[in-house]
C-alpha cells in the first residue's frame, strides 16, 4: 500500500463513522501519528485532540507490528477503527522523524561507543517523501544509466558502483539539497559546491574506510534512496568498538567529528542483520553533501 492509498483509506474510514455518543459536544481534529518508540515495533496511532479550552489527547486506535514502516497489511486492521465517532477534519498525516529516538536505528558494542556515536552520528527517518525521492531519482538516473558499474574504486573502498557529481539541480531538488545542508551544517560553514551521487548495485558494497581528509571536512550528510542498508562504524585503533546503523530508505544520515575521523564506515553486502532482523539491500543511491576540508 502506498502512502497516498493509506491516506485515502484513513480519510474514508474517518468520514464514514460517527462519534455522537461520546464526542457530540467536542469538536475534534484527528491526527494519524507514526512513531517507533521501541526498536522492533512500528506503531500507528490514531488520536483525537479536543478543540475545547481544556485539550484532551486520547488514543482511539493503536496498532503495533514488527519492523520499520512499510504501511503494508493496514487493510487487515481497518475494522479496528469501528465505533461511534465523528471527526471534524483530518489535519495531519505524516511520519514524524522527531518521534523516532536517534538510537532506535543504532546498535553499539559498548557504552563508550554508544556515547560517541550517539553524539556524532544522527539519522533522520523519512527526511524526504516518496515524491521527493522520485524527483531526485528521475534527475540523476538518465546520466547514471549511461555509466557502467565499476568493480573497484580508486581507493579500493567501493565495489559495484557508479557515481557522478552534480552542481546544478532542478528547482524542486535544489530545495531538497538545501534542506540537507541546513540540517547538517551550521550557518556559515564552507561547503563543497558539488553534490556526490553514488549508485551502488544490489551486489555492491563499501569496504571499511575513512573519507580522505584532503577532499572533505568534518561532516558528511547523505540521503539514502531506493533501498535500506546497514552501515557499520568500527574504531580505527580498537576493532572491538563498533556500531551498526540502520539507514532506512529516504532517511538522512549526518556523520561528523569523531564518527567521521576516528571510525571507519562501510555499507554491508546485500544481506545483513540488524537487531537479529534480516535487512535486504537492493540497488541504493546516496546523495551526499560535504563541507570543505
Amino acid at each position: 500500500m502506498t502512502r497516498k492509498e493509506f491516506v485515502k483509506l484513513c480519510t474514508n474510514l474517518l468520514s464514514s463513522v460517527s462519534v455522537r455518543r461520546t464526542l457530540s459536544n467536542h469538536p475534534v481534529n484527528c491526527c494519524l501519528c507514526f512513531s517507533n518508540r521501541r526498536s522492533s515495533t512500528f506503531q500507528t496511532t490514531l488520536r483525537y485532540v479536543s478543540t475545547r479550552k481544556q485539550t484532551a489527547n486520547t488514543t482511539l486506535f493503536q496498532h503495533s507490528r514488527p519492523c520499520i514502516p512499510s504501511l503494508t497489511n493496514f487493510n487487515n486492521h481497518k475494522n479496528d477503527f469501528c465505533g461511534n465517532f465523528r471527526v471534524k477534519n483530518l489535519y495531519s498525516v505524516s511520519t514524524n522523524a522527531s518521534d523516532i529516538s536517534r538510537n532506535d536505528c543504532m546498535e553499539f558494542s559498548d557504552p563508550d561507543t554508544k556515547k560517541i556515536i550517539s553524539r556524532d552520528m544522527q539519522v533522520i527517518y523519512d527526511f524526504v517523501s516518496e515524491e521527493e525521492e522520485e524527483d531526485l531519482f528521475n534527475e540523476v538516473e538518465p546520466y547514471l544509466r549511461r555509466l557502467r558499474y565499476e568493480s573497484s574504486h580508486w581507493d579500493d573502498a567501493i565495489h559495484g558502483y557508479r557515481e557522478t557529481e552534480r552542481k546544478s539541480w532542478s528547482e524542486k531538488n535544489k530545495s531538497i539539497i538545501q534542506r540537507v545542508r541546513d540540517a547538517a551544517f551550521p550557518p556559515g560553514t564552507p561547503q563543497l559546491t558539488y553534490v556526490h551521487v553514488l549508485d551502488l548495485q544490489k551486489e555492491g558494497y563499501i569496504k571499511p574506510h575513512v573519507d580522505a581528509v584532503k577532499f572533505c571536512g568534518s561532516t558528511i550528510a547523505g540521503i539514502s534512496l531506493l533501498s535500506p542498508c546497514v552501515m557499520r562504524l568500527v574504531h580505527t585503533e580498537n576493532k572491538t568498538k563498533f556500531a551498526d546503523i540502520l539507514l532506512e530508505r529516504r532517511s538522512l544520515y549526518i556523520m561528523k567529528d569523531s564518527a567521521r575521523y576516528d571510525y571507519t564506515h562501510e555499507v554491508l553486502p546485500d544481506e545483513s542483520l540488524f537487531r537479529g532482523k534480516s535487512i535486504t539491500k537492493d540497488r541504493r543511491i546516496s546523495v551526499i553533501c560535504r563541507n570543505e576540508p
